[in-house]
């Protein structure tokens, strides 16, 4: 009878293991279900990606050499962002800031080039230049971006230039300061000079922007840039792949402080997968990027959240979200937290284009309110293509041509040597005293 009794008990745990093993199973599958029936109603937009990166490093930007569908030695091919659901990337066009007051625009035009013939060679890309264009590609579209303000060598007709050969965001730093704007980092020696977090110039770079209809990025740049940026810009900026301080203080996250600005301004934060910069560490996992989610919905909302995961431009990500096709993981994560349809839909691309098609309504309100007139009034002035140049006093003039006639060689007045040059500003200097 005993016997009987023990195998009854033994019975009744192995159907309670076994319920409850399928019980959770039943949700995991159902978790998984839902996110990739949520990712094909709103496909995935990216905000970074450094694909053309990696084509200059491996590959001198010869795609004849690159495949493009399957591709182990990166982290984003076709074949990988058709199946994490991407249906719209932004590329970096990346230059090292190195090339800062040498050939960073002649090397950035190389790589605006390579995402071109990267998005219009093959079939299952489709390059864009609008929200709405972004919204109804029916294949991944690309967007361009500029990461780095030293790639317009502090020239508002470059960036004009850029703009017309389709980019439309541009970081204002990267890993080093400009003439006119505060990197986050330290490491280069660039400029590195007081009250440089966003100059007279500066703001002339974001004013332009506004009027193009260009994305503002402030990854990359400090907290004092941020700050001035937030308070001057007339449309919403972005983080294109920035993520929590208050989870990760690593001085490339945002602050509370300046998310709640952001909030204010109606701009995006989008959160980097990167490990250093979620977990401060190289052991981050799935649940340690959804923590930062959870943050920024508690403290900005939903509505200001999207996905920016730097892939191809770091090394090291989650476990579980080593490339393109893991996104799925993290939606499936976030619905384990119980984050709502409409809120998914929103970081996963409703909210960028949002942000995007009012970035674009600030350009048309700027043109459409100078058009109204006949004669251009003062007030107006700024709604023309700016003028404004940067003194050569902010810049390294070495590298700067300066403009004469040939004749002026034979006549004597050859453009001064920089050392001479050196020489004419201290004696200048020594007169003002």
């Amino acid at each position: 009878m005993l016997i009987y009794k023990k195998a009854g008990i033994r019975g009744a745990w192995i159907r309670w293991f076994v319920c409850t093993l399928l019980s959770l199973l039943h949700g995991v599958i159902s978790e998984t279900s839902r996110a990739l029936d949520i990712m094909t109603k709103y496909p995935l937009i990216d905000g970074h990606n450094d694909l053309a990166l990696r084509l200059r490093m491996h590959h001198n930007n010869k795609l004849s050499t690159f495949n493009m569908h399957h591709n182990p030695r990166v982290a984003t091919d076709i074949s990988r962002l058709t199946a994490g659901h991407v249906g719209g990337q932004v590329f970096a066009a990346y230059v090292l800031c190195t090339a800062q007051d040498k050939d960073a625009v002649r090397l950035t035009l190389e790589q605006i080039d390579v995402i071109h013939r990267m998005c219009t060679e093959n079939t299952e890309l489709e390059l864009v230049t609008t929200a709405e264009g972004m919204r109804t590609s029916t294949k991944i579209a690309c967007l361009i971006s500029i990461e780095g303000g030293h790639s317009i060598d502090s020239s508002l007709a470059a960036l004009r230039m850029f703009y017309q050969l389709g980019v439309r965001s541009m970081a204002l730093t990267h890993n080093c300061n400009t003439p006119w704007a505060e990197s986050s980092s330290s490491y280069y020696t660039y400029y590195q000079q007081k009250n440089n977090s966003l100059t007279d110039f500066g703001k002339a770079v974001v004013n332009e922007m506004n009027r193009l209809g260009m994305l503002v990025d402030l990854s990359h740049s400090s907290w004092e840039t941020t700050r001035a940026v937030l308070k001057h810009s007339t449309a919403p900026v972005i983080f294109s792949h920035s993520s929590a301080y208050a989870i990760c203080n690593n001085i490339r996250n945002v602050p509370d402080e300046q998310l709640l600005l952001l909030k204010e301004n109606g701009g995006l934060i989008m959160v980097n997968f990167y490990s250093s910069f979620v977990a401060c560490s190289n052991n981050a996992n799935v649940s340690v990027v959804a923590d930062h989610f959870d943050h920024l919905k508690q403290v900005i909302g939903a509505e200001n959240i999207g996905i920016g995961a730097d892939f191809d431009g770091a090394q090291g990500f989650p476990k579980g979200l080593e490339d393109v096709s893991k996104y799925p993981a993290l939606i499936e994560e976030l619905i384990s937290r119980n984050w709502t349809e409409e809120e998914l839909a929103g970081v996963l691309r409703l909210n960028f284009l949002r942000v995007f098609r009012k970035v674009e309504k600030v350009r048309k309100f700027i043109l459409v309110s100078s058009s109204q007139f006949n004669e251009v009034r003062d007030d107006m002035l700024h709604n023309l293509p700016s003028e404004a140049e940067i003194s050569l006093l902010e810049v390294n003039k070495s590298c700067r041509a300066m403009l004469v006639h040939p004749s002026s060689h034979r006549n004597g007045n050859a453009p001064l040597t920089p050392v001479k040059a050196l020489i004419c500003f201290i004696l200048f200097l020594i007169q003002l005293k």
